[in-house]
């Protein structure tokens, strides 16, 4: 336990969330990365760490980092480990506190951000320094990336540094960042679970043409009338299960803490219990589609000719192909199908020595700790970072509170990280350098 290293990462991440670093999606003003991504850069910059600042666009602020201290094997390829800076916008009058101030009260720190993902940011700061202080070299180089735009797919951030700059990380080999490491506690039983996987994402426009007329006429070519069938086509479809290898391990896992056979019939019903986090667990047992997004016609008596639509899919890692199949055959051969933005399924190989380091550091710091693999059912930054090849993780070692709604805080009201679980991760994620 290192208690300076347990004061600064409370400090950063407070710190942090001052900066309203609001993501407002593709297109729109936001504030940007660029403060916050200064005063990394400078945290950095006083232990001896230059970085590099980029910028996709005016204020859309990446730093990359390279740590390689004497007593490092260079022989070995850097690890990349990453979090972004900007975070999803905040409505005030909702919350109890001030999302951005980085209140400290009730042993959390509450803001926008405190979990998604200024913590880790803030963890990444503190092991570093603390570490360059002491004089102690991680095993392997380290690559830091702190991202713009992760909140809106990255293609202001990791996509655009994968595509734009390959040579500052296309030579690390595996990648840790959100969202995994935080413990779920089972019958008393904390399990961590490490994400070795995440769902690609489509985003679709349904688009259906047919014969403009008069509101009162019949009309058998009505595009509302065939959009609506495709809409409701998939909306309502009941993908089979298709258990992922990491899905399936984590379902041993439940299984086990819970002393219940969980089977595809019973899952999201028996993993009720188990919080918000049963939602995810129900996503990623299949493909899924979400219809989003309407737009047809003009006025009350005008049939349209065009009826459009927006749908959410997510297909398993490996199962592309198979998920754009059932989708053309569902909406039929009258609605057109046009890819808005798609990003791949991501997945990674478990019981290597780098899953291996995670699970011994974090039980030398909970020896009762028992881990599994899962798949998410969203996207991180991993999606940048797997079109050089490289294998992402989500490794933040939070132990949190027995009924904490982790799940619940990404996005939420009242978004807040405890205390005690900061300073686990910083002692975790400082042992995993050792090991990594």
């Amino acid at each position: 336990m290192d208690v300076h290293s347990h004061t600064e990462v409370v400090d950063f991440t407070s710190d942090l969330i001052r900066f309203d670093t609001s993501n407002y999606g593709s297109g729109a003003e936001g504030p940007g990365e660029r403060p916050a991504a200064e005063f990394v850069a400078e945290k950095l910059d006083e232990v001896g760490i230059r970085a590099q600042i980029l910028e996709s666009e005016p204020r859309r602020t990446t730093l990359v980092a390279s740590w390689a201290p004497e007593g490092t094997d260079t022989t070995l390829p850097p690890l990349l480990v990453h979090g972004h800076l900007d975070v999803v916008p905040a409505v005030a009058a909702e919350w109890s506190v001030d999302p951005f101030a980085g209140e400290v009260k009730d042993g959390c720190v509450w803001g926008r951000g405190a979990i998604d993902m200024k913590n880790f940011d803030a963890v990444m700061l503190a092991v570093v320094r603390q570490r360059v202080r002491a004089n102690r070299p991680p095993r392997r180089p380290i690559r830091l990336v702190f991202t713009a735009d992760e909140e809106a797919g990255g293609p202001l951030g990791s996509v655009w540094l994968a595509r734009n700059h390959p040579y500052l990380i296309d030579d690390c080999t595996q990648a840790v960042g959100e969202v995994g490491g935080f413990s779920l506690t089972v019958n008393g039983q904390r399990l961590y679970l490490i994400q070795m996987a995440e769902k690609g994402l489509a985003w679709l426009k349904l688009i259906a043409e047919g014969t403009a007329g008069h509101g009162s006429m019949r009309n058998a070519d009505n595009a509302v009338t065939e959009l609506a069938r495709a809409v409701s086509g998939l909306g309502t479809y009941a993908w089979p299960p298709n258990l992922h290898p990491a899905q399936q391990a984590f379902l041993d896992a439940a299984s086990e803490a819970l002393g219940v056979d969980i089977t595809t019939d019973n899952v999201e019903e028996t993993l009720t219990q188990l919080g918000t986090i049963s939602r995810m667990v129900g996503a990623t047992m299949s493909h899924t589609v979400n219809p989003t997004m309407l737009q047809a016609g003009y006025k009350a008596n005008v049939i349209p000719r065009m009826a459009t639509a927006t749908v959410d899919g997510r297909y398993l890692p490996g199962r592309r192909e198979e998920f754009f199949e059932t989708v053309r055959t569902i909406v039929g051969e009258k609605v057109r199908l046009e890819v808005l933005h798609e990003q791949p399924g991501v997945e990674a190989p478990w019981g290597t020595p780098l899953t291996d380091a995670m699970t011994t550091a974090i039980r030398d710091f909970d020896p009762e700790a028992a881990m599994t693999p899962y798949i998410m059912s969203a996207g991180t930054d991993a999606k940048g970072w797997s079109e050089l090849g490289i294998e992402c993780y989500g490794f933040i070692p939070l132990k949190l509170p027995a009924g904490f709604d982790f799940v619940g805080m990404f996005h939420g009201v009242d978004e807040r990280v405890p205390i005690e679980s900061l300073e686990f991760a910083v002692d975790v994620f400082d042992r995993f350098l050792d090991l990594a």
